[in-house]
């Protein structure tokens, strides 16, 4: 019994190193992309799709969201897993989509002039600001439900699951805004 206790929390500790290496490491290298003086040559034009890609995924991962909390509000453990899964594996393709993106692809400028200028780039700022700390959260809340430790998923919900819909609304708001700008 105490040989699996020990496995168990060494298990658990390299998991959250897992987690620690990756909620670091996923930031640093976006901001790379985002300012590396060339681009990857990915030989077409086809990433261009991707930020309206991105935006569909990022909805999707909105209603998943909404959804978990629906079922958890109704105790209906096993539609809130389902559906804080898809919220998740959504959030992971988004992500391998906006980094193939950004390593391809100039960024666009906002064109807006006047008052929706600010209000644009205090929603892109905030966006990216909880993006780049939403990630580990995440994961530590997601691992905690994967694994039934469910005082401690409650605990680490309370901050991440407004962090992480904040970012996916923002996200598709930030992309409503600027799309009329992009040049393909």
């Amino acid at each position: 019994m105490e040989t699996n206790k020990s496995t168990l929390l060494q298990d658990e500790k390299k998991v959250k190193n897992w987690i620690v290496a990756i909620s670091v490491i996923i930031p640093v290298a976006v901001a790379v992309l985002l300012f590396m003086p060339a681009k990857v040559n990915v030989g077409s034009d086809w990433v261009y799709f991707l930020p309206h890609l991105n935006a569909v995924i990022n909805s999707a991962a909105t209603i998943a969201l909404l959804s978990g909390l629906y079922f958890i509000k109704q105790k209906n453990i096993t539609y809130h897993k389902t559906s804080m899964s898809v919220a998740f594996v959504l959030g992971a393709i988004f992500l391998v989509s906006y980094v193939v993106y950004h390593g391809a692809a100039e960024s666009t400028s906002f064109g807006g002039e006047g008052w929706i200028r600010p209000v644009y780039y205090v929603l892109l700022l905030t966006h990216i600001a909880f993006a780049a700390i939403a990630l580990f959260p995440i994961l530590f809340a997601y691992y905690y439900g994967y694994t039934d430790q469910r005082e401690k998923h409650r605990k680490l919900v309370k901050f991440a699951y407004p962090i992480w819909l904040y970012v996916t609304i923002t996200g598709v708001i930030v992309y409503l805004m600027i799309s009329p700008y992009y040049l393909h």
